[in-house]
């Protein structure tokens, strides 16, 4: 079995809520490398919420997957064949893989990594896509001020949990929102934020009113749907929303939308849509602010790791329904 490269594809488009059904276990010859390509056996898979709104048959910034295509996914992983000078075997390298053992790099297409990296599985989190968002949808869209209140949903997850801990970098005062009294109790004692609020507590609304005096100058959104649009409901004068995700929508049946447009009016705020990969010249910026952050002691990082490829459908199920906790990777092998 060793010459084969065990992959997991989209089976069928979900319809709703993502079950284990909806994907498949494959088997596959390892292709025959070419000049200046190399053999990847990948360590770690990353699991991020963009992947469900790709399995949908709908207009996107990518062509969405067809049934039996390879899930997307970014990897860190070790060269063990190589017909590259570049990529060295042993070497440890970051690249977008998807999910699967094994995968072929070539040249200039993947991040060499540091071989003295105490924890690899960083490259998918605070030191990569995961860190680059959180630091380019707040410092250069949002611009926050010292001083002002940054509101920060999904707080606990891999890009909110970054997001706040940058935002008090700043000097900002920095409210989450997350799911459940562990979850918030991590965000305020681990990550250092302000203040956590519970949006399934049911005076939700009143506890972000209380947290929320001078109103929300900046709101880096990841949820979507009535968190979404209670917090619209404390933004202050010509505040910035750096919109990120949508999670809470990406299973609906029947979209929820947003209810409070009228604020967003009255109150002259400025929405930044976007989405990492239509930035990467920009990876080097971040990486540099955040690699020093880190070893400075100013970052911490949570993983929520599942053990094999086979655990990657649950395992993504749990991270879309709020059951993860910190930054959700598969430990390939």
């Amino acid at each position: 079995m060793a010459d084969l490269n065990t992959q997991i594809v989209m089976k069928r488009h979900p319809q709703g809520m993502v079950t284990e059904a909806d994907f498949e276990t494959v088997q596959r010859e390892l292709p025959q490398l070419q000049e200046g390509q190399a053999l990847v056996r990948n360590r770690y898979l990353s699991l991020d919420p963009y992947m469900r709104p790709r399995m949908d048959p709908l207009r996107s910034y990518v062509e969405p997957l067809k049934p039996g295509e390879l899930m997307p996914g970014a990897t860190v992983g070790e060269v063990i064949d190589s017909r590259s000078t570049q990529l060295p075997k042993g070497a440890l390298v970051a690249a977008m893989l998807g999910w699967q053992t094994h995968g072929v790099v070539a040249e200039g297409t993947v991040r060499v990594l540091d071989p003295k990296m105490s924890r690899p599985s960083a490259a998918l989190s605070v030191l990569g896509m995961t860190g680059v968002t959180a630091h380019y949808g707040l410092l250069e869209l949002a611009k926050p001020k010292a001083g002002e209140t940054v509101v920060v949903t999904a707080a606990s997850g891999a890009v909110g949990g970054v997001v706040g801990q940058i935002a008090k970098i700043q000097g900002c005062r920095v409210i989450g929102i997350a799911g459940g009294p562990e979850k918030c109790r991590y965000v305020v004692e681990q990550l250092g934020f302000d203040a956590c609020i519970d949006y399934r507590a049911p005076d939700f609304e009143q506890q972000l009113a209380q947290a929320t005096p001078n109103y929300v100058d900046v709101l880096f959104e990841n949820v979507g749907g009535p968190v979404f649009d209670a917090v619209l409901q404390r933004i202050a004068d010509h505040a910035r929303i750096a919109l990120c995700g949508n999670i809470s929508q990406y299973n609906a049946k029947e979209p929820y939308g947003v209810k409070g447009m009228r604020q967003l009016l009255m109150h002259r705020v400025t929405v930044y849509a976007f989405v990492i990969a239509d930035h990467r010249g920009y990876w080097p910026t971040a990486l540099a602010d955040l690699s020093r952050w880190l070893d400075e002691g100013k970052l911490k990082l949570r993983e929520d790791v599942s053990e094999g490829l086979h655990s990657a459908p649950a395992a993504f199920i749990r991270m879309l329904t709020g059951k993860n906790f910190g930054k959700q990777l598969v430990k390939v092998g």
